[in-house]
């Protein structure tokens, strides 16, 4: 399988340059197969505490609470729709700066350390959708990634971002293509890739639960994939961000809690 070939076809969530995204793309150095995947446990990791947030998506446009970071999520039939209609790069014309092509991302200011995340999903033709923590205050990271599960209609990623890919210095890495095996061996550990096939035009329950230092994710009630590693465990993942690489993906019926780990 060629690894690059498959990250360039999915492009990342968040509001970063495209040079942050193909650093990120790298991350396929540290992704694992196989024998090697990390073991999924069985039980979910964490208890459901207060509810935080909750958003069924009724209504003529998404609430106040939402934030635009990158066009274009609308309301559709009772749910969220995002499309990535920055697909193309423009060059920098006229005194304006250059846009680069992003998947679009929906975000939320829930401030969280243990959380589970739980909404439906549906492919509609777009070629992934994410879950994804953030934290602007944290400047030891670029742009405050903290960490993500990315899902496709082939598999499912969890990565470390803040210890992995956008730790600023792993990052500046990444421009350097003589430092890539040096950047490879400090990205090891750092995501995780699990390979699962998804129907599109069907509607999937997933559940992102993140515990100290340790994500796993389900769909449908079933473990599909799981990491551990010491990013994860941020103390104060601030943002909530959603993305769709693609045309077109749905969001409905989320939930939000507060959690603790299970017993």
């Amino acid at each position: 399988m060629n690894l690059s070939r498959m990250f360039m076809r999915y492009p990342l969530t968040e509001k970063i340059t495209m040079r942050a995204f193909l650093a990120t793309t790298l991350l396929l150095s540290a992704i694992t197969f196989g024998a090697d995947l990390p073991a999924i446990p069985a039980d979910p990791i964490a208890k459901k505490k207060e509810l935080l947030f909750s958003d069924d998506f009724q209504g003529a446009e998404p609430a106040k609470v939402w934030h635009k970071v990158v066009p274009t999520f609308v309301l559709e039939n009772g749910s969220l729709k995002g499309s990535q209609t920055r697909d193309v790069d423009i060059p920098a014309a006229d005194g304006k700066p250059e846009v680069k092509k992003h998947a679009a991302v929906h975000g939320l200011d829930i401030p969280t350390k243990d959380s589970v995340v739980e909404v439906k999903i549906r492919f509609a033709g777009n070629s992934m959708m994410s879950v994804e923590f953030d934290d602007r205050q944290y400047t030891g990271a670029h742009y405050g990634h903290i960490c993500l599960a990315q899902v496709r209609p082939n598999g499912v990623t969890i990565v470390d971002q803040r210890d992995g890919g956008m730790r600023n210095d792993i990052y500046e890495m990444g421009k350097d293509p003589s430092k890539k095996e040096e950047r490879a061996k400090l990205l090891v550990g750092r995501s995780a890739n699990f390979p699962l096939t998804l129907e599109t035009e069907k509607w999937y329950n997933l559940r992102v639960e993140t515990v100290a230092d340790a994500m796993r994710v389900s769909i449908d009630e079933k473990p599909v994939a799981f990491l551990k590693s010491s990013g994860i465990g941020h103390e104060t993942k601030s943002k909530l961000e959603f993305g769709v690489g693609g045309k077109d993906g749905y969001f409905d019926d989320l939930k939000v809690w507060n959690a603790e780990a299970a017993q």
